[in-house]
């Protein structure tokens, strides 16, 4: 167990009840209120108190409110250097996030490692490890031990910050409610209880989300799909799946389903899936397949999909040819899922397209010159899976910070 006094994630309440329906409307007021105004301040900050009144279209009384509360938990501060107002009178104290005091704990479970970090209130990763998994072991209740004593060390490597909780993001069928990864093929998991079992192991506040879904969260809190009314958010590794948000609001599904694209069929695929057929999205765009046709190819001899980003690095041109194929197939599903959804911006997160121009040409190409400018790389290049993992938890803060927030001792 992370042995520090931790402050409590307070769990929002239910948006409506229906015996008192006034009080929970203006709860969930409070909440929505709240939530904009440090939205404000960490897209704005060091930011003035009639500024966000003015952004937000709160009262002045009701900005500088919030602005104490959230002051006195220590979530904000008010920056040093006032700014003059342009009439007679005091000039303007701009406040801006403390980021002297919390981070969170975030927790990414990928099928060869699981990563772990801690991650600021601005998104930024403050220590990160990768904890490999050990030939065969994938026993969901011993990866989430090792992942609690590497977050438990990173805590004690941190000496003065305070975890506010802790983030789990992982691919699969992941239901945010129960905090249960339902599914999760390539590891073998089912029905895994992991806000219960991290919670046990750290005795901080749990919240657990796919990571598709915590990556577009990364992006328009932290990243270059901030302001978009849409987003879709493609992943690409070992497993691949999607999240789509819009208006601020993360489509979940019933159970938290959506973004299930593993089966769409690719056309002209040759790959054979687990489910019986053949050409299935990820049989045919796994990192996996690439690093099987990367040996086949003998550009490498491993099963690590950056050896094949470094033998291109190196003048490989099977290395190179490999990647940007594997991108133009990926354009080609971005293509399909622009036809469907039609989001202002899609944000790729894919080892090729991170790494190399081609690579995102190439993916460009194939979603078309009319929509190729939307079409981005993830915000988070060097350090996506520790974003991920902690945003779940920051996702939580941002929504709900008054409920959400560290309270006083």
């Amino acid at each position: 167990m992370i042995a520090m006094a931790a402050p409590t994630l307070t769990p929002p309440s239910s948006p409506y009840s229906p015996r008192i329906p006034r009080r929970a409307a203006d709860s969930d007021r409070r909440r929505t209120s709240a939530s904009v105004v440090l939205r404000s301040v960490l897209e704005h900050g060091p930011v003035a108190r009639s500024t966000i009144a003015r952004l937000t279209g709160l009262s002045p009384a009701s900005v500088t409110d919030y602005c104490a509360r959230f002051t006195g938990l220590g979530l904000i501060r008010e920056a040093a250097v006032p700014r003059q107002s342009k009439g007679v009178g005091r000039p303007h104290v701009p406040v801006d996030l403390d980021e002297s005091r919390f981070v969170v704990g975030g927790v990414h479970v990928a099928v060869p490692y699981t990563t772990v970090a801690l991650l600021d209130l601005r998104g930024r990763v403050v220590a990160e490890r990768r904890l490999k998994h050990p030939a065969g072991l994938v026993e969901p209740g011993q990866v989430l031990a090792r992942a609690a004593d590497g977050l438990a060390a990173l805590l004690e490597g941190a000496p003065g910050s305070r975890p506010l909780g802790v983030g789990v993001a992982a691919g699969g069928w992941v239901d945010r409610d129960s905090g249960t990864v339902v599914a999760h093929p390539l590891l073998g998991w089912r029905d895994v209880p992991v806000r219960d079992v991290v919670g046990a192991h750290t005795g901080l506040p749990v919240h657990v989300d796919g990571h598709a879904r915590a990556l577009v969260n990364a992006e328009r809190l932290f990243g270059r799909a901030r302001g978009s009314g849409s987003v879709l958010h493609l992943f690409v590794g070992n497993v691949v799946d999607a999240a789509f948000a819009t208006h601020d609001e993360v489509h979940h599904g019933p159970r938290s389903q959506a973004g299930a694209i593993a089966h769409l069929p690719v056309p002209g695929g040759t790959e054979a899936c687990e489910c019986g057929r053949t050409g299935c999205l990820q049989a045919e765009l796994s990192e996996r397949t690439l690093c099987r046709r990367a040996r086949e190819a003998g550009v490498i001899d491993g099963v690590n999909p950056m050896h094949v980003v470094a033998a291109a690095a190196d003048g490989d041109l099977a290395a190179a040819g490999l990647l940007v194929d594997r991108a133009r197939q990926v354009g080609r599903a971005v293509g399909l899922l622009l036809d469907v959804l039609n989001p202002e911006t899609v944000v790729v997160t894919e080892i090729g397209v991170r790494h190399r121009e081609d690579c995102l040409s190439a993916l460009r190409d194939e979603v078309g010159a009319e929509r190729a400018a939307g079409v981005v790389p993830t915000s988070f290049a060097d350090s996506v899976l520790a974003v991920a993992g902690g945003t779940v938890a920051l996702d939580v803060l941002y929504r709900d910070p008054l409920g959400a927030s560290p309270q006083r001792n």
